[in-house]
């Protein structure tokens, strides 16, 4: 034999000696692999059949369906297990080696079984043999077994095995493997001697009802004293010869239809204590305790009642219960005893059914102990504000029922303020309390609104749908009488003027504002709890908000030529988002304990409110070309500040998409944003345009057509920078180094503007941005020189107060004070209070927080920095 071979032989001996353990499993699993895909069919099938008889689904079928199963079962395992037999080849331990040398790169088992073919003889060629059989045996002593591949998704495609192992888990864990030997009384020809031979068996369980979440209970495994709910229900199966075991039971309370004792299946529900025992072979006796299905609870709780100033009710209340609460109700009844029967009161009241209210329940969570809120508006009711019991009922799932203690009160409603108001809406409730009233309301509305004085009614329509209802009562009072659907229609027509004249009175709105706000300081000063101030700040918030909104109504009526509601909101000098700015800074300095603070700026907002003055806008009647100039000029920067912002957030989009990191709340720019001033979209523009559009109309169409939502930013640039040449061609003559510097400053920001319109047409919206910012800085440069100039042309001495009407200050086109000396304005009525600090220190660190963002791209980190090195 040749050295090469002999050395081959060697070096595979050697090999598979290392290789005997990865070989054998390899062999094993291969073994396991064949039998698993040739006999799957058998081992579902015995699990399924398993399932069944352990869940007793024999007990429940015909004899005939069960021998029709067990005929059909036998003899599918049979053929099932010779088609495996047919199909099963035991593996040889080659194909187990061939398995193992294929799992590893190279084959290296096959390469050590080689001889030398060519070169046998030559040195180098066989040390080149040599080396090459070593490092074969290298990879082969690394060997490791193969795992089989016990996979039946090409055999078993709709998963068959893995429902008959799910049914044979549930049979083990809710079924008996008792009941399985229970088939063989089934068989044909069995004997009773058989199941006598097995000896009696019994089984049982109790299943609490299923509201009580509580498991069931195995009576095998339960000791001498069991503690169930009372409806729970007992089920017990007796085995074996009958009359071998019977049951002695005294928790039911059955009588004359209670079954046989030795019955095979005995059901029951347990009704109260007793004992239960089962008499026999195997026996066992138990004492049973019933726990008791308490009913239900609930209480008002009195001290919780709310009722905000439009009639919203909000009435606490509290239940409990021992498994939970499903349902519940709140009914408002009448009590008549305690009505005062006088004026329309005095007639009987015709019948009506009581309010029923749902409950609100926990949308989640143990409803078994809760404490929830009962909120409505019953203002519209004939019963409002008269005396009535409110009850509350609660159901739990047994069917119980729990009701609280009746409590007396007033319904709540809705209160009015206004005299005339409230009379209407009084006699509204004495037509509902009776149609017999409906004759007596006509006179007593007829009365009241006889000659009205001034200001007795708002409005004239107020006064003419009065006169309208009260025609119209009359006119059914005198046909046939008033009927149901006749009587609800005035009513309704009653209660809508009345909400006409109560929210039409702008004095009761400062009423309640007034008392709201001295109620809060009252509360500072007494040291009321956080949820007493909390209550306090909120009541002060909505009556704000009324007020506000009359006072809008007011401005709109005192000048009817300016009627367009956005021209209304553009005359208050203090938005109502400022005011709410100032109250969150109120309540702030509350929740801070800083009550000092907050009482100080309690009083200023007090202040501010009642001097609070609606302005009338839109008109320019009276303005110098300066002032218009300088409005017109203010417009502009606004605009800018707007495309500025736009372009900001485009740039955000660029880099970051979906980032709306320019929809701040401090964002008040103009066509470019959400911000919270005044309309994006160039609603508001107008005032600007007109007050230099007198001598060309045509460039502020033109602007405004730039600024519309139309267009690309670099149009609305090009159309602001022609409107800004326009107003700087007409600008008033002024002299001075103040007029001088004006001109300077605007031409730079023209210049400015160009330089940004290129960049967007270039997409470079960070010189863009720059080129936006540099021109708002010379705008407002210029404004300021201007208005220096101005002061100059007015006052030409600097000494004395600016010029205005006898006994009233002269304010600047931005609606500022008249500044000193030289001075166009002050800056007291744009910039407030710790609110814009706060604003301003907000907007740092947020610039601060996104400067830090080292994912952001380079350019918006570096148009960041040079916010910071700039501010």
């Amino acid at each position: 034999m040749p050295a090469t071979r002999r050395t081959t032989q060697d070096n595979l001996g050697a090999v598979m000696a290392r290789l005997r353990r990865p070989l054998s499993l390899t062999w094993a699993g291969l073994i396991a692999e064949r039998l698993v895909r040739a006999f799957w069919p058998v081992w579902s099938l015995i699990a399924a059949g398993a399932a069944m008889l352990m869940l007793g689904l024999h007990d429940i079928a015909p004899v005939e369906v069960v021998w029709s199963a067990l005929m059909l079962g036998g003899l599918a395992l049979v053929g099932f297990a010779g088609w495996g037999a047919m199909r099963f080849r035991f593996p040889r331990r080659a194909e187990a080696l061939a398995r193992l040398d294929a799992a590893m790169p190279g084959r290296p088992l096959a390469a050590l079984a080689d001889s030398q073919a060519i070169g046998a003889g030559d040195g180098g060629s066989e040390t080149l043999w040599r080396a090459h059989q070593a490092r074969m045996a290298l990879r082969a002593a690394a060997a490791r077994a193969v795992e089989p591949d016990l996979r039946l998704s090409r055999q078993d495609p709709f998963g068959l095995r893995y429902i008959a192992l799910l049914g044979l888990v549930m049979a083990l864990i809710f079924g008996s493997v008792w009941r399985a030997g229970s088939v063989a009384e089934m068989m044909p020809g069995a004997t009773p001697g058989a199941a006598l031979a097995q000896g009696p068996t019994w089984e049982g369980w109790i299943e609490p009802p299923s509201y009580t979440g509580l498991p069931s209970l195995y009576l095998a495994d339960q000791r001498e004293l069991i503690r169930a709910p009372v409806g729970s229900r007992v089920t017990l199966r007796f085995y074996g010869e009958v009359g071998a075991l019977s049951l002695v039971e005294t928790v039911s309370g059955r009588t004359g239809d209670a079954p046989e004792a030795t019955d095979t299946e005995q059901r029951f529900e347990i009704a109260g204590n007793g004992d239960l025992r089962i008499d026999g072979p195997g026996g066992q006796s138990w004492q049973v305790e019933a726990i008791p299905d308490a009913p239900p609870q609930v209480r008002v709780m009195r001290d919780g009642l709310k009722t905000t100033f439009d009639g919203q009710m909000s009435q606490p209340f509290e239940a409990h219960d021992d498994y939970g609460i499903v349902g519940g109700s709140a009914v408002f009844a009448l009590d008549p005893g305690q009505v005062d029967r006088r004026h329309g009161l005095t007639v009987d009241p015709e019948p009506r059914e009581p309010i029923t209210l749902d409950l609100p329940l926990p949308l989640a969570g143990n409803r078994a102990a809760f404490i929830e809120t009962l909120i409505e508006n019953l203002s519209e009711h004939p019963w409002a504000h008269l005396p009535v019991t409110l009850e509350l009922r609660v159901a739990d799932a047994a069917g119980q029922e729990g009701v609280s203690e009746a409590v007396q009160m007033t319904l709540p409603a809705r209160r009015f303020f206004n005299p005339m108001a409230a009379a209407v809406i009084e006699q509204r409730r004495d037509l509902l309390w009776s149609r017999e009233n409906a004759g007596r309301v006509a006179q007593v509305l007829r009365a009241v609104s006889y000659l009205p004085t001034e200001g007795l009614f708002r409005s004239e329509a107020a006064y003419l749908r009065l006169r309208v209802i009260l025609r119209q009562l009359e006119a059914m009072t005198d046909d046939d009488g008033l009927s149901g659907p006749e009587r609800d229609e005035v009513a309704q027509a009653l209660w809508d003027l009345g909400i006409l004249l109560e929210d039409g009175d702008i004095g009761d709105a400062l009423a309640r504002m007034r008392a709201a706000q001295e109620r809060l300081s009252e509360a500072m000063r007494n040291g009321a709890t956080e949820d007493e101030i909390a209550r306090l700040m909120q009541e002060l918030r909505d009556a704000t908000q009324d007020y506000l909104r009359q006072k809008m109504q007011q401005a709109q009526r005192d000048d009817p030529q300016n009627g367009d509601q956005q021209s209304a909101e553009n005359m208050m000098r203090m938005t109502q988002q400022d005011l709410q700015d100032m109250m969150d800074r109120i309540q702030e300095l509350m929740e801070q304990g800083r009550f000092a603070e907050a009482q100080q700026a309690l009083e200023e907002f007090q202040q501010m409110m009642e001097n609070m003055q609606v302005t009338q806008g839109g008109s320019q009647q009276g303005q110098s070309p300066g002032q218009q100039a300088m409005e017109g000029l203010a417009d502009t920067l606004r605009q800018q500040q707007g495309l500025s912002d736009q372009a900001f957030r485009d740039l955000q989009e660029q880099f970051n998409p979906g980032a709306r990191s320019g929809q701040s709340q401090g964002n008040e720019g103009r066509s470019g944003g959400d911000g919270r001033g005044q309309s994006h979209d160039g609603q508001q523009g107008q005032g600007g345009g007109e007050g230099g559009a007198q001598p060309g109309a045509e460039g502020q169409q033109q602007a405004e057509d730039g600024q519309g939502a139309e267009g690309s930013l670099a149009d609305r640039q090009e159309a602001l920078r022609r409107e800004l040449e326009r107003q700087r061609q007409g600008l008033p003559q002024l002299g001075g180094e103040a007029g001088e510097a004006a001109r300077e400053a605007l031409e730079r920001a023209g210049r400015a503007m160009e330089g940004a319109e290129e960049a967007l047409r270039g997409d470079d919206l960070a010189g863009a941005i720059d080129n936006q910012a540099e021109a708002m800085d010379a705008l407002r440069e210029g404004m300021r020189n201007m208005g220096e100039a101005l002061a100059e042309q007015q006052n030409p001495g600097g000494q004395g107060d600016a010029q205005g009407p006898a006994g009233q200050a002269q304010t600047d086109p931005l609606g500022r004070d008249a500044g000193q000396g030289r001075q166009a304005g002050t800056q007291d009525n744009l910039l407030q209070g710790a609110d814009v600090y706060r604003r301003a220190r907000d907007l740092l660190d947020e610039i601060r927080r996104r400067s830090g963002e080292g994912e952001r791209p380079d350019v918006e980190l570096d148009y960041l920095r040079r916010l910071l090195e700039r501010f």
